[in-house]
């Protein structure tokens, strides 16, 4: 493990907020708003997607009673404080992905993302724009000390996603995700300086 990679010795863990706080981030030409029961047709046609089922532990087939439990399952880490997910919009309404934070089980002081971006939207450079403002909250208002990704060496276009949004690869060890995929760390550059 290099200094880089080390975890700093003091500090209180990140702090996520409780479900009577609604969260809405606004950056990059984009709004992260939280998801709605609303949402739930758009939800299928974003994330029932080969390459969303090959590289996410989403459901697959990803269908509307996945996607209602999908959202069950967020309001419940929502409530515990482990986890934040957001629509990724241009103006606050249609879905076009998610992004979101949660807390890193291995690294205390750190918040891990994700985002999935639906098969009509990509190539627009949303998942790097949508990481962005979502990384900026997660070392500002949560407090965190680290912000990491963990990627399927696989996934070429998370890789360039994730250097697009400040992230470099560490000299971490794979770990392996449910299902047997070795996923790689991949850490922020850290929040600008002063």
């Amino acid at each position: 493990m290099t200094g880089r990679d080390a975890e700093p010795a003091a500090g209180a863990p990140p702090r996520f907020p409780g479900p009577g706080a609604p969260v809405r981030l606004v950056g990059e030409g984009l709004v992260l708003r939280e998801w709605s029961a609303a949402d739930v047709p758009a939800m299928t046609a974003l994330f029932d997607d080969p390459d969303t089922a090959r590289f996410t532990p989403l459901a697959s087939p990803f269908d509307e009673a996945a996607a209602r439990a999908y959202l069950a399952r967020a309001a419940e880490a929502r409530a515990a404080g482990r986890r934040l997910q957001l629509a990724v919009t241009e103006d606050g309404g249609a879905p076009l992905g998610e992004v979101l934070l949660f807390t890193a089980v291995d690294y205390p002081l750190a918040v891990e993302a994700g985002y999935a971006i639906g098969p009509r939207h990509r190539g627009r450079g949303l998942a790097a724009r949508a990481l962005r403002p979502a990384v900026a909250y997660a070392y500002g208002t949560l407090g965190a000390r680290r912000v990491l990704l963990r990627i399927v060496a696989e996934n070429a276009a998370s890789r360039a996603v994730a250097r697009a949004a400040g992230f470099s690869l560490t000299d971490q060890p794979p770990v392996a995700a449910p299902g047997g995929a070795l996923l790689w760390t991949w850490q922020h550059a850290g929040p600008p300086g002063p």
